[in-house]
């Protein structure tokens, strides 16, 4: 019973660990793009970063991952790479470097909500009457924040982005639940983020990448400190990618794919702690109250399906 426990234990660790690093790559991302690197060849150098490092991973690991997908298995990464992974990262980059992050983080979790919606309406299968709850919690909050009363407290595009995010990554967990649930996590992250990389590097090639070594300053509160542009996207792909996906990764050897998803869901409220306190965002009460109502909607719909939204780790953040 207590080794039990103590895996448990772990998982939680792992989950929030994860989390907490998805959530400080939302202000490095930032200094990246205000040091010079728009959204677009930011997710053009996350994604190829990434994908090399984790075909290198592959390479020592297992090297069965390399395999190509054929057929269904082909399509399935390709919409998850090109859609779920490139699609998010590019639209929430876009949501990040306009609005506050918190906000941008709120809206790209509204997916699970958006994931129910379509298991409803779409698959036809059978949800639990908190469903409509969690609907209404969430669009009572979004229009809370946003101060839809007094027209949008942020940028539409930002806004618009932020939306976007939301429907990639609900198709990100649509298609891990239904096209790759049997799938290698490790070869299907191999090839989502390879097809993500050529599909970024068709839209932002990664040489027309400027000068890495200029300096990157890290803003707000820390904006007394500079650091090489390279460092800053070090950290994206290696600290803010890979380190928490294996941390999510693992966790999903602990818990259960419903519950690592419903942790995960701490990103929009340490998302908004964090603009607080490095880039000096602020809501108020009414848009904090606003923030609570999004993140308990976004939890009561992970709990409306009868089966897990996902056995894919989160990429997003």
């Amino acid at each position: 019973m207590a080794r039990a426990q103590s895996k448990v234990g772990l998982g939680y660790a792992l989950v929030v660990g994860g989390a907490c690093f998805f959530i400080v790559n939302a202000g490095v991302s930032r200094v990246v793009m205000r040091a010079g690197i728009d959204p677009a060849l930011l997710t053009t150098l996350r994604t190829t970063g990434a994908a090399v490092l984790f075909v290198a991973f592959a390479l020592v690991a297992d090297r069965s991952a390399l395999r190509v997908p054929r057929g269904r298995e082909l399509a399935m990464l390709l919409l998850l790479g090109i859609v779920g992974v490139a699609g998010v990262q590019w639209t929430y980059n876009i949501a990040i470097d306009r609005i506050p992050v918190g906000m941008a983080l709120l809206l790209e979790y509204l997916a699970p909500v958006l994931v129910v919606l379509w298991a409803r309406f779409v698959q036809k299968q059978d949800v639990r009457r908190t469903m409509w709850l969690a609907i209404a919690l969430t669009l009572v909050g979004l229009a809370l924040v946003a101060q839809i009363a007094q027209g949008l407290a942020f940028d539409g595009v930002g806004m618009l982005a932020g939306l976007g995010a939301a429907v990639c990554f609900a198709v990100y967990f649509l298609v891990g639940e239904q096209g790759v649930r049997e799938a290698d996590p490790v070869r299907v992250m191999v090839w989502a983020f390879t097809f993500a990389a050529l599909a970024m590097n068709v839209v932002a090639p990664v040489w027309t990448t400027p000068d890495l070594s200029a300096p990157a300053n890290l803003l707000g509160a820390l904006g007394a400190y500079e650091v090489p542009l390279w460092l800053a996207l070090a950290w994206v792909v290696v600290l803010g990618t890979l380190t928490p996906f294996f941390m999510e990764l693992s966790a999903l050897q602990h818990l259960p794919a419903t519950v690592v998803t419903m942790v995960a869901t701490l990103e929009p409220v340490g998302a908004a702690a964090l603009g607080w306190a490095w880039f000096g965002e602020s809501l108020d009460a009414v848009q904090m109250l606003g923030g609570l109502l999004v993140v308990s909607g976004i939890a009561l719909a992970q709990l409306s399906r009868s089966a897990s939204p996902s056995v894919v780790p989160e990429v997003a953040g």
